[in-house]
């Protein structure tokens, strides 16, 4: 199978809506896809995303029912689920800090590694501690005190590192997409689904936060909707 570059890959990918029964994909490639999509950038690199990988007919058809029988759900031959896992900061933090210590044994005493190893072992706790949202609403008030006499961070309250959570998770999606779209796999992300019935069929815990379900699969001739529209560059795009 001929790899697509980048940019005929981004062209490629459609949100398809039907996909062809068939034609089967390969659960390998898939899975190739998914180690691609962990690559993205996330927020203090804490990578706070799970990936649920659904191949088996019985569970196919669980996750279906969850996103209301969508025919992007409906006809997909594997489903992709990228989930948010905010409470797992402590864990991700830790396991940053004890790869820069493996990583640099010799340079422990430099200031560099000293700074990136506080910044995940007292920094990092710093922002991501809260509770029920009171620390969150201090922090913020300090933040902006600090803001009237110079820049400073003002996304430091809980629903801030829900979004950011979220953001990093979707950029993770968006390689993953992309890279299937590469291999001439098709997807189609998708927001309406029943997350509740989604955590209980995945058994995830009350605080994870589903952040989009990915039909996979190949096109049918009527998988795809419509011509692609865009708004015009003009409307987005502007230089300063």
């Amino acid at each position: 199978m001929k790899e697509k570059k980048v940019s005929e890959a981004i062209n490629f990918r459609r949100a398809v809506r039907v996909y062809d029964s068939n034609k089967k994909i390969d659960k390998k490639i898939v899975k190739k896809c998914i180690e691609q999509a962990i690559l993205a950038p996330s927020s203090d690199n804490l990578q706070l995303w799970e990936f649920y990988h659904i191949t088996s007919p019985k569970k196919l058809k669980q996750i279906s029912y969850a996103c209301f029988n969508q025919p992007a759900a409906k006809t997909s031959q594997q489903i992709v689920i990228a989930v948010v896992r905010r409470k797992l900061w402590r864990s991700r933090a830790k396991m940053n800090s004890n790869f820069i210590k493996k990583n640099n044994p010799k340079d422990l005493n430099s200031k560099k590694i000293i700074g990136a190893i506080n910044y995940y072992e007292k920094t990092i706790p710093n922002v991501y501690s809260d509770f029920f949202g009171i620390l969150g609403f201090l922090k913020l008030i300090k933040s902006k005190i600090i803001g009237l006499y110079k820049p400073a961070n003002k996304q430091v309250t809980y629903i801030d590192k829900r979004i950011a959570g979220h953001k990093s998770t979707a950029l993770a999606a968006q390689n993953f997409m992309i890279s299937m779209s590469a291999y001439g796999y098709d997807t189609c992300p998708m927001e309406g689904f029943d997350s509740d019935l989604l955590k209980k069929y995945l058994n995830l815990p009350k605080n994870s936060e589903i952040c989009m379900v990915i039909g996979c699969g190949i096109r049918s001739e009527n998988g795809i909707y419509g011509l692609r529209y865009r708004v015009p560059l003009k409307h987005v795009y502007f230089e300063k």
